[in-house]
Parts: structure tokens; sequence; C-alpha cells
């Protein structure tokens, strides 16, 4: 059984992670230990024991719709992830696209009493920054420090042991509606887990997709999930912006399937096999045929890859410009650099990275997560960088305390006060 933080198994320390996403249902298992390899801390601290991935339901744009659907896929991908690792989890790292992800950058300040900036200083800071994340009762999903400054200077890496009479933080932090939260920790609970940690899926995918010299220089990372695409921002090896459009991959599907009327699994194999962002001339000559929806006597329909590709561009082109619009909106454009990476099972759409580029101007370059031991090659492509980040995430700071224990299988009202004191110590 694993411990009420950790699991154990022949001295290791096990974490297991858990990404809900529309389309799928994914939960990797990790071992933690020093084993030494070219890669990043957080990387070579992992070895990948159980891997489990299920195809999701009673899930919508990343929102839970039907629990008792949503439970048995989670129930079963996490129970075939424990058997393939030997290991049976009692908590678990849990990614949150869901709730409309709002970021947030604000300062926060306190006087330093003894004129020598401590801990005492710096926990005060950051109980002010996270009463002011959460003054608009949402959820606090993620709050980190994106510099210190000490009587006005700037760029204090630790101000700890420096003389100060003020200190100030500039402070990231991402919030949730409070509903669709309490679901997802829900359905968790209803598979007799704990959600330990939560991690916003926009930061996750980006730790799995971008380097830290990219990150300390600035970079856009974008997810084309199944029902959702998310954003996020990295400047100064920080995480600075995050946001979430309610609009992904299966929606290009359900396009196909209307104009064409086919069925939705022709429709997604059309899309795989035949789809593409960008025409070439010779598309207007080249054609495919399909069955048709409720056709019982094999009728099919012929239809050209051109037309095609303008039932794709028309949703993929609107998708972007609305990338585009919440990136601007946000002012983050003198942080991000020239530099766009995407990822998600929808970034594989032929064409998708030269659209991109065209529409934002930067170069565009996909990216699936960084390959760790034990990795199955199939879960090193974009579809699987949230879930691969997870990981990362929760690697790089081994020594969070443990979130206070809870009866199984009861539902905790302040849960969300609870991760707050995780993340009041791990940033």
């Amino acid at each position: 059984m694993a411990s009420a933080h950790w699991s154990k198994v022949g001295g290791d320390r096990i974490i297991g992670v858990l990404d809900i996403g529309s389309a799928k249902t994914t939960c990797l298992i990790a071992a933690v230990g020093p084993w030494a390899t070219t890669q990043s801390q957080s990387q070579d601290q992992l070895r990948v024991v159980g891997v489990a991935q299920q195809r999701s339901h009673g899930v919508t744009a990343g929102v839970i719709t039907d629990l008792d659907r949503a439970e048995q896929v989670t129930r079963a991908t996490i129970a075939q992830a424990e058997t393939m690792a030997g290991v049976t989890l009692d908590d678990i790292v849990v990614s949150v696209s869901c709730g409309q992800l709002l970021s947030r950058n604000f300062r926060a300040s306190a006087d330093v009493a003894s004129g020598i900036v401590d801990d005492d200083d710096l926990a005060r800071l950051h109980g002010a920054g996270r009463g002011y994340a959460k003054h608009d009762g949402r959820s606090l999903i993620h709050l980190n420090h994106r510099g210190y400054r000490i009587d006005g200077s700037e760029s204090v890496v630790d101000p700890r042991g420096m003389a100060a009479k003020r200190i100030t933080a500039d402070w990231h932090a991402v919030t949730a509606d409070d509903a669709p939260i309490q679901n997802l920790l829900l359905t968790i609970e209803r598979c007799y887990l704990r959600a330990s940690h939560m991690f916003a899926a926009p930061y996750a995918s980006g730790l799995a997709t971008t380097t830290k010299e990219e990150r300390q220089l600035g970079i856009t990372c974008i997810d084309f999930g199944g029902g959702t695409t998310t954003l996020s921002v990295f400047s100064d090896g920080e995480f600075m912006f995050t946001d979430s459009i309610a609009m992904g991959a299966n929606h290009i599907t359900f396009d196909i399937a209307r104009a064409l009327q086919t069925p939705l699994a022709e429709a997604e194999r059309i899309k795989a096999l035949y789809g593409s962002v960008i025409s070439a001339q010779s598309d207007e000559h080249e054609t495919f045929s399909y069955p048709l929806v409720g056709e019982e006597d094999g009728d099919v329909n012929q239809t050209t890859k051109a037309q095609l590709s303008g039932i794709i561009r028309q949703r993929f082109g609107g998708l972007a410009k609305r990338i585009e619009t919440r990136l601007s909106e946000a002012g983050v454009g003198p942080y991000t650099g020239d530099q766009v990476v995407i990822t998600g099972g929808g970034s594989q759409l032929v064409g998708a990275g030269t659209f991109l580029s065209q529409v934002l101007g930067k170069r565009v370059r996909i990216a699936g997560p960084h390959a760790l031991s034990g990795l199955p090659k199939i879960m090193t492509t974009p579809a699987f960088a949230t879930a691969v980040g997870l990981l990362e995430a929760r690697a790089k700071d081994l020594n969070t305390p443990a979130v206070t224990r809870r009866p199984r299988g009861r539902r905790s009202k302040n849960y969300i006060d609870r991760v707050g004191s995780w993340l009041k110590h791990g940033f």
C-alpha cells in the first residue's frame, strides 16, 4: 500500500499522475531515484514503471459531465497502471484544465521588522499573495513567485539573510471555477484515491516540451487537446501566464462529420489519413471515398482533399485567431520571445505548425515530451505531453510537505485549503 504521500517499492519512492482529458485518460507511475543521465534534474530522477490509457467518457472540454462514466474510466486506467507497476496508490497527482483557468500577475509586499529577511518574512509575504489570489472566490491551482525585490531593488533571487526594510514579491497565480474542480476531485475520490497535488495542465505541458534555456529566454507552449486548447508562457525561467480555450481537435472531427454526413469514427479516420490545414494544388484532383451516416446498403460518397482541407482550415483558422487574440490581450508579447512550441494530439495535424507560424508571426516547432527512462515510445508523442509533464512538475520539488490525510472515500470541503498549504511551502 502507498504511504500517505509516497508509495515505496524496493526503497524507491513512487509517484502516480493522472490526466483526465476530453479524448483520453492517462495514468503514469514512476519511481524516483538518483539515476544519472544527461538530462535535467527533474527528469534524471524518474523511471516510469507503470502506464495506462483509456478513451475518456463523461468529459466534455475538460469538464466532468458524467461522474459515473468518468469514474469507470478513471478507475480502470489507474488499476491498469498499478498492475503494471506492482503497486497500489493511495494518492495521485492530477492535472487541471477545467474551470476556465485564469492567470493573474501581481505584487505583494511586507515590512521586515528585524531588518534582516528571514523565513517568517517570506511566509507572511506568501500568505499575502495567496490571500489576494483567492479573494475572488475561485480555487487557487498554482502560485509561483517570479522574483523578489528588497527596498525597491530588482531581481533578488533569494532575499533571506539580506538587510531590508521592506520586501516585495512578484507573484503569478492560476485560479479556476470551484465547481468543476470539486467534480474532478470527487471523481478521483470515488476511485478511493486522494489528489495530493494539482497542477495546471498548461504548466505541465510546457515543462514537458520546452528546455530550461527556452523558458529562460521566453517561450509560448500551445497544447491542442481533444476538447480544449491551452496556452502557457514562460519567461526568465518562470511560469507567467496561462489560458484555455474550449475548442480542440474533437471539434474538427465534428465539423468533418457534419459537413460530409459521415459517422464520427469515420470522420476521425478521414482526419488522420487525409486531413491537412494547408492544401496543395494537387489536392483538387485527389479524391477519397467514405460511408454516409445512416446508410446500411454500403453506399459511399466521394470528396477531394482540397474540400476536406477547407473544412479543417475554417475551424483551425478560427482557433489560431483566438490564440493570437488571447496572447495579445494578455500583453505577454514582450516576454514570449520568437519561439512557439505546439504539442497535444491536435498538433500532429499536417500543416498545423506552418499555419500557426503564419498567423502568429513566430517560429513554431512541434514537440513531444522529454524521453524518460521506462517511458514507452508511443508516449513520447505530443498527445502525452501533459501526463509526462505532471511527473516532471512533481519531481521538481521532492521535499514538499505531505498534505494532511483524511479518511478515504470522504469528500473534504477544505481540500483546496489543504492544497494551498502545499502551495505555501512548494514555491
